[in-house]
């Protein structure tokens, strides 16, 4: 009898999550627009320009913002994926729109999560086999 309950009780977890996600899904779609002409190629090059714009504009953004960060204790960190990705929208006009300052903070806080994985997953193992 156990064993039933504890298999009802993880099939209620994870048509929970389904929904929850399904629900994000939702709000993100809405949030975030990327032009879908010309095979996806509108999104590659979004994701080229963060990924120029995350190397090169992000340091020096984080340098000037150091202070702050520090006084937040990290928490101001997200705030500057959150320019980023604006500057990114006000470029790509058209073809990029991300609308609603709340749902912009958590992508820009999932894109700081996501960059510090692949760090320690990617990055790090490729510079310690030189």
């Amino acid at each position: 009898m156990k064993r039933i309950d504890k298999i009802l009780e993880t099939g209620i977890y994870i048509v929970g999550y389904a929904l929850i996600l399904v629900a994000m899904s939702q709000i993100f779609v809405k949030t975030i627009q990327i032009d879908n002409s010309l095979f996806g190629l509108w999104g590659l090059l979004i994701s080229l320009v963060i990924f120029i714009m995350n190397k090169t504009v992000k340091p020096i953004i984080f340098k000037l913002t150091l202070p702050i960060t520090a006084l937040t204790l990290g928490i101001f960190y997200p705030f500057i994926n959150l320019f980023i990705l604006k500057l990114v929208d006000f470029i790509f006009l058209n073809h990029f729109n991300i609308r609603g300052i709340v749902m912009s903070f958590l992508i820009a806080i999932l894109i700081s999560f996501v960059n510090m994985v692949m760090d320690k997953i990617i990055i790090q193992p490729l510079l310690r086999r030189r």
